[in-house]
């Protein structure tokens, strides 16, 4: 997918901002849920970033053109981040950010244009460890994940638990990550597949290095996210 398209998409499935409640936090977000879609994908962020990442809304817009839908989401309130920024205390809390994505996880559950939509989760960097940890919790409605550059070495515990097929993509030039990755493969008991992007390196910025990403991604979750529609126990409704 170019740019010119990933363009289209965005005028063609306009993202909603939304604020959801986790615990005490109020997260911000945009949700955009295409006509028809065949699932929602909730993005969790890597360190210093958020859901105005323009990587992640790159992949995101490509996804809603695959008729996917899509929550970026800030894992951190604004007084939070700007903490962070000071003090790092809080990107490394993966037990925090995956209660959040688990919390929201449950929102969209609850929402009435995404509550019978499979659910899959795209993190970046240290959001795809969120990410694993709260799939490895939130397994019977988790139906996919999608790693980019990401650090499953902060998740090592909870990755014999994650059913869900996750793909793990990292950048040819990227070395360390790349061993992060093969031997968070190697315990992992979920079907997975690491791929390898030809000369990116970790943010994928080199020319179409994010359009293999988005292209990688949206084929993995088109062929994992069933086609029936997902009920709500009782107790969701």
């Amino acid at each position: 997918m170019t740019r010119g398209e990933a363009n289209m998409a965005k005028m063609m499935t306009r993202p909603a901002p939304v604020t959801i409640s986790a615990g005490r936090a109020r997260l911000k977000g945009d949700l955009a849920v295409p006509p028809g879609a065949r699932g929602v994908v909730l993005f969790a962020h890597g360190s210093g970033s958020g859901r105005l990442s323009p990587r992640n809304r790159f992949v995101a817009e490509a996804l809603n053109a695959r008729g996917l839908g899509t929550l970026l989401l800030d894992l951190l309130t604004e007084e939070e981040a700007a903490r962070d920024e000071r003090t790092a205390e809080l990107r490394f809390d993966i037990p925090l950010l995956a209660r959040r994505l688990a919390a929201v996880s449950g929102w969209l559950r609850r929402r009435p244009e995404t509550a019978k939509l499979p659910l899959a989760y795209f993190g970046a960097s240290t959001g795809a460890a969120a990410a694993l940890v709260a799939a490895a919790a939130c397994p019977e409605f988790v139906y996919a994940v999608v790693s980019r550059g990401g650090r499953p070495d902060l998740a090592l515990e909870f990755l014999a638990r994650v059913k869900a097929p996750t793909l793990l993509i990292v950048g040819e030039r990227d070395p360390e990550v790349i061993g992060m990755n093969e031997a968070a493969a190697s315990l992992m008991k979920a079907e997975r597949r690491l791929e390898i992007v030809p000369e990116a390196t970790h943010l994928f910025e080199e020319p179409g290095a994010l359009e293999s990403v988005a292209r990688l991604g949206g084929d993995w979750l088109l062929s994992h996210l069933p086609r029936r529609v997902v009920s709500l126990r009782p107790e969701e409704a």
